[in-house]
């Protein structure tokens, strides 16, 4: 299956709590960049991709979002639609709810607050290539603060925002049926499902050393408005 034929599972359900401004009043998928919202991006950089079929797996005030996607103009053969997987549900859960729809097909899952530059019809690739039930990518994000190295009371060094030596979730996955027998209405995603994977030796990462950010709080939306205020957004490919 290529990118025509694969579903995208957006998780749209966050209340976006962090992102004080906004997020009482709209859902975190609908905080704007550049005068769109978030998801809107997230959306773009699949289509950019080749895939057609989306999934927004809506929660806290999702009738916002299906008004959103009912209104917006989306590319022709694009199919955005939203389908209602509960106001407190967890993210394995919101996957659970669309497990029967799924069936045995492969498909994508990414959250609907992070953008990346990453090569999305690659990674699909690489996973049906490399015969792991689920493909996580891996990225290293930027540290908020300057690091010091110290020799003694002297500093020897010092990096301003350096890469993290850590790898973490950058939250753009493929996946299949193996991931669904994981899940179920009460499922963190991101604890026991992947975990086990991981154990297994069932959980392949995608390194990916290009842009990536997440909108976790207002400091994070200023910095992507910025971006894509001067033309200089990575993910943008579109």
């Amino acid at each position: 299956m290529g990118p025509g034929e694969t579903p995208v599972l957006i998780l749209c359900g966050g209340r976006g709590t962090r992102l004080q401004h906004q997020g009482d009043s709209i859902p975190k998928a609908l905080v704007e960049i550049g005068g769109m919202p978030i998801v809107w991006h997230v959306v773009q950089c699949y289509l950019a991709a080749g895939f057609r079929e989306i999934w927004l797996l809506t929660g806290y005030l999702g009738d916002q979002i299906e008004k959103f996607v009912a209104d917006a103009k989306w590319p022709e053969g694009a199919r955005v639609e939203c389908i209602e997987t509960g106001v407190d549900t967890p993210t394995g859960g919101r996957v659970a709810a669309v497990s029967e729809r799924l069936a045995d097909r492969q498909f994508c899952l990414t959250y609907g607050d992070g953008v990346s530059d990453i090569d999305l019809a690659a990674l699909l690739l690489e996973h049906q290539r490399g015969g792991s039930p689920v493909t996580m990518t891996a990225v290293q994000p930027e540290l908020p603060f300057g690091v010091l190295d110290l020799d003694s009371d002297l500093i020897t060094c010092f990096h301003e925002k350096p890469r993290a030596e850590q790898w973490i979730n950058g939250g753009f996955l493929c996946a299949g049926p193996e991931l669904l027998a994981e899940l179920d209405s009460a499922s963190v995603l991101e604890r026991e499902p992947l975990e086990a994977l991981a154990t297994r030796g069932q959980l392949r990462a995608h390194r990916h050393g290009g842009f990536w950010a997440c909108m976790d709080t207002y400091k994070d939306t200023l910095m992507l408005n910025d971006l894509y205020d001067r033309d200089e957004a990575p993910w943008r490919r579109w």
